[in-house]
């Protein structure tokens, strides 16, 4: 059985509000090292933070932020992470707000799970397990229509409909069941990649990007970030250890919405106190509640509020 705690992870992390030189110093502050500006290409003006183990995070112009003045426009892009190092990258968050980065309604956050351990089997179980519950996920990290529109499109279905016909399970067929036909050499921004979980990184990077979140607020949240990351890597040690999964796609039902999520969470394994924040997160724009299927009886009510609470950055 693999632990999602060994499963390695990378994000981007859009922002505005400060310049990349700025950006680039608030990270040199936590992960210690050098700020260079490498320039080229000049399109995207990257800066990189060589840390003290030697790993490059680089800020990069990201055009699609629009809504943000040309110079002030900054994506964070972290090395290969792994678990244990998830407490750093909040700091680096926290390091880039302080110093006066924030979001927009355009900024994202992108996670990329390593795929490295996976094979056929294992990246068709991570697609179906994702559209099996893409109702819930999508309204529990509050996806704007404008985004699953343009950047974070939900699963073709056709994609599905692919998988379930296909009777191979090799990391081969992936390419053909993706684009509906075998496409050689599929480049890195490649239209088929605004997808909210997208395959085309795994041809490109070796890794399946999930592309659906951003925050609520203009404030960059390091608690959010670890949530998402968390989830990302129990969905993948999910797809790893199971032998099949359904792709059948659960029905939103609003009234048991926050019970039916709570749900999936435990079943990935994020049970305990040690992962009570990352639930609250992930439930609390949810509807219902989160112990009683049907609605908590109207004499105890402590149990929602407490889950709220539990919101830390």
């Amino acid at each position: 059985m693999v632990d999602f705690k060994t499963l390695r992870f990378g994000i981007e992390i859009e922002s505005t509000g400060q310049t990349r030189d700025t950006v680039a110093r608030a990270i040199q502050s936590v992960v210690g090292g050098d700020v260079r500006h490498v320039g080229t290409p000049s399109a995207f003006d990257p800066h990189e933070v060589v840390d003290s183990c030697g790993r490059i995070w680089r800020v990069v112009a990201d055009s699609s932020l629009s809504d943000a003045s040309p110079d002030k426009r900054a994506e964070i892009v972290s090395p290969i992470l792994s678990y244990s190092e998830i407490p750093e990258l909040q700091q680096v968050i926290r390091a880039v707000r302080q110093a006066g980065a924030k979001s927009s309604k355009q900024a994202g956050v992108h996670v990329h799970v390593d795929c490295s351990e996976f094979d056929g089997k294992s990246l068709i179980n991570l697609a179906k397990l994702y559209h099996k519950q893409e109702a819930l996920i999508l309204k529990a990290f509050g996806v704007s229509e404008q985004r699953m529109n343009r950047y974070a499109k939900p699963m073709n279905p056709e994609f599905i409909a692919r998988i379930e016909k296909c009777k191979k399970r090799y990391a081969s067929e992936i390419n053909r069941l993706w684009y509906g036909c075998h496409r050689a050499n599929p480049g890195r921004y490649d239209p088929e990649r605004y997808a909210a979980v997208n395959f085309t990184s795994y041809f490109v990077r070796g890794s399946v990007e999930f592309r659906l979140f951003e925050f609520p607020t203009t404030s960059l949240h390091a608690g959010m970030v670890r949530a998402w990351v968390i989830f990302v890597l129990s969905l993948g040690a999910r797809a790893l250890n199971c032998r099949c999964s359904s792709s059948r796609k659960r029905v939103f039902d609003p009234e048991t919405a926050r019970f039916d999520f709570r749900v999936f969470l435990l079943h990935l394994g994020l049970i305990g106190d040690d992962y009570k924040s990352v639930r609250a997160h992930l439930l609390r724009l949810l509807p219902g509640d989160s112990a009683y299927r049907r609605g908590r009886p109207k004499r105890d009510e402590k149990g929602t509020k407490k889950e709220a609470s539990a919101c830390v950055d």
